[in-house]
């Protein structure tokens, strides 16, 4: 069983910038990815950013490049998305998930997540 709690949500103007954590606990040894979904009111979830364990190599949503930065910490066992010039369109529900059979842009599948936290919410005001 794996556990994911997320951290560091709230409110921000825009311009403003927040680090969201991911902590993992549990039987976290088969994972392949962490990655960062988000939904808005009445939207579907989407990806946001993924990081892959092997090698920390990452991948990003076209809307958040050059704003977001995914990174992880070993030895806290913990991913990071650390957001800068936020939108007020970046308003949502941000989840982290885990992946222990991803690939490639499959990361940025949601149905390939195993694992889901229970999400945070991040609100950027006009």
């Amino acid at each position: 069983q794996v556990q994911l709690v997320e951290s560091g949500g709230g409110l921000v103007e825009a311009g403003g910038s927040l680090r969201l954590s991911c902590a993992a606990s549990g039987r976290t040894f088969s994972t392949y990815a962490t990655g960062w979904f988000r939904q808005a009111p009445g939207k579907e979830r989407e990806f946001v950013a993924v990081i892959r364990w092997s090698d920390h190599s990452t991948g990003y949503a076209d809307s958040v490049v050059g704003r977001f930065t995914v990174s992880r910490d070993n030895a806290k066992n913990t991913v990071y998305l650390q957001m800068n010039n936020l939108k007020p369109e970046d308003t949502a529900v941000y989840y982290c998930a885990l992946s222990n059979f991803c690939s490639g842009t499959g990361c940025y599948d949601r149905r390939k997540y195993n694992y889901w936290g229970q999400g945070t919410q991040v609100t950027v005001s006009s």
